[in-house]
This record gives structure tokens, C-alpha cells and sequence, in this order.
């Protein structure tokens, strides 16, 4: 048929006497009858990425690809398989600079993901997976825009390792948790008896602030009883009730305990008669 109609979000290529010529957009298109003709993709394709064989789609795809053996490293071998996104942009290019796209195009992420993988160890690959495959998109980009593709994102979809690697890494992780337990619990011992020294130091201050501001009130209230005695028995005398008072308190506290024996000096006789 000359007259035709191109899908949505597709393209056609028009070739003549071999050769693309035109490529029509989607809407209305037309052909010159036996010279010209449809390019049919599905030979190449299959039933990926067109429409009734000769209508390439144009909007973003994805391609799911199959696991692929990798080594790492430090000897280690893993299954590694990825998600491409990516749209035709160019056309002719697509069908004409490559012989199948969706195939090459698979083999050329995961061929440098391989080499990718290869070049760093096995915990580096596991903590760094978002890393990798911005560097993989990054590096066949180029390529890829030679067959008239854009890549949008890669994405790595799954890791996995042999029996023996899975045994050494759970092995690893047990060791690091054990680590970290005793590390967390040291460090909560530290804290506690930093935390306990502190409220001791700051009980003993308090302490300390207690006592002296008893002595404080202590000497002002016996100041005051001396300034008010002082005017009526004369202030030497005063200050000799004070003194003997205080030697009658200090007899009174050694003397608190019914098994004590307590000798009272010759002065206390003055005391006695004086309090009298």
C-alpha cells in the first residue's frame, strides 16, 4: 500500500532501492509504489520495540537482562543482573549502525559491568551498588549513542553469591556485630562511671557549700549572742562564756557514748562555776 498510517509514539523508515530515505513521523504517511517500501524490524527484533513488524517505538523501554558470572576482585563469584532504560532516538541509526540492537545493547552493559566489578572487592560492590551503575550508564552511553540510543538509568537488580562466599559473609557480619557490642558496651561503662564521678564530685561540692555556710551562720550567731551579752557582763567576760560554751558542747559530743570514758582537764572546774 502507498497509503499508511503510523502509530502513536512510532516511526517508520521509508527506503528505496535499498537505502533509507525518509523517515515518517506518526500521523499520515505515504510510499511510491515499487520503488520505494516499509523497512520491516521484526527480523532483526522480533517482537521487541515495534509495532505490526515495522513501527519503531519511540518511547522509553526497558530491558531485563539475564544473569551474568562475574569475578570481583578478591576472587569472589557473583550473579549479577541490571534494568536498562532507554529510548530510540535515532532511528536509522538503531536499525542501520547495529545488526541487532536489543542484543548489543544488553552485551555491552553487562560486558562493562563485568569489568567494573572486577576491578573492586566483594564489600565494596555490595555498598556501593547505586555507584556502579551510574558509572556503567556513564561509560556505554557513548557507545550507545553511536546506534542512535539513549540511556536514561541502569540499574543493578540483584547480586548474588555462591554458597561458600554467602558462608564467609555471614560469618563476617556475626564478627563486626560481636564487635560492635562490645564496643557500644564499653563505651556505655565509660559513660556510667563518668556520669557517677560527676554526681559524686557534685554531691561533695554541695556538701562542702552546706558545711561552710553553717560555719558561716554559726560564727554570725555567735557573734551576735557575744555583741548582746558584751553590754552586761563586759566583753572579756562574754567572750568567756563563749569559749566555755563551746568546750561544754565539745565534752557533750565526746561524751555521747555511755561506754566512753571521758577525763575533764583542771579548767573545766572554771566552766562549771561559771555556768553556774
Amino acid at each position: 500500500m502507498f497509503i499508511f498510517i503510523v502509530p502513536q509514539n512510532h516511526c517508520a523508515i521509508v527506503e528505496m532501492f535499498g537505502k533509507p530515505c525518509s523517515v515518517k513521523e506518526s500521523g499520515l504517511a505515504f510510499r511510491i509504489p515499487f520503488l520505494q517500501n516499509v523497512r520491516r524490524v521484526s527480523r532483526a527484533w522480533g517482537q521487541l520495540s515495534n509495532k505490526n513488524g515495522c513501527y519503531i517505538e519511540l518511547t522509553e523501554q526497558l530491558l531485563d537482562t539475564q544473569p551474568r558470572s562475574c569475578i570481583t576482585k578478591d576472587n569472589a563469584t557473583m550473579q549479577v543482573n541490571c534494568i536498562i532504560r532507554w529510548r530510540i532516538a535515532d532511528a536509522v541509526k538503531a536499525v542501520y549502525e547495529v545488526e541487532n540492537l536489543h542484543k548489543s545493547l544488553v552485551e555491552l552493559v553487562l560486558n562493562e559491568l563485568r569489568s567494573l566489578i572486577g576491578s573492586r572487592n566483594l564489600d565494596e560492590i555490595l555498598s556501593a551498588r547505586s555507584e556502579i551503575s551510574e558509572k556503567v550508564s556513564v561509560v556505554v552511553a557513548a557507545t550507545a549513542a553511536r546506534w542512535g540510543v539513549n540511556i536514561t538509568s541502569i540499574e543493578i537488580k540483584e547480586l548474588t553469591t555462591d554458597a561458600e562466599t554467602k558462608e564467609a559473609m555471614m560469618r563476617q557480619m556475626e564478627a563486626e556485630r560481636v564487635s560492635r557490642s562490645i564496643a557500644l558496651k564499653a563505651e556505655g561503662e565509660s559513660t556510667a562511671r563518668v556520669r557517677l564521678a560527676e554526681s559524686e564530685r557534685q554531691a561533695a561540692v554541695l556538701k562542702a557549700q552546706g558545711e561552710a555556710e553553717a560555719m558561716r551562720l554559726r560564727a554570725e550567731a555567735e557573734a551576735d549572742y557575744v555583741a548582746k551579752l558584751a553590754p552586761i557582763i563586759g566583753a572579756e567576760a562574754a567572750a568567756k562564756v563563749l569559749m566555755n560554751r563551746q568546750a561544754l558542747e565539745g565534752y557533750a559530743t565526746i561524751s555521747s557514748n555511755p561506754a566512753s570514758t571521758v577525763y575533764l582537764p583542771n579548767t573545766v572546774s572554771g566552766v562549771v562555776d561559771l555556768k553556774k
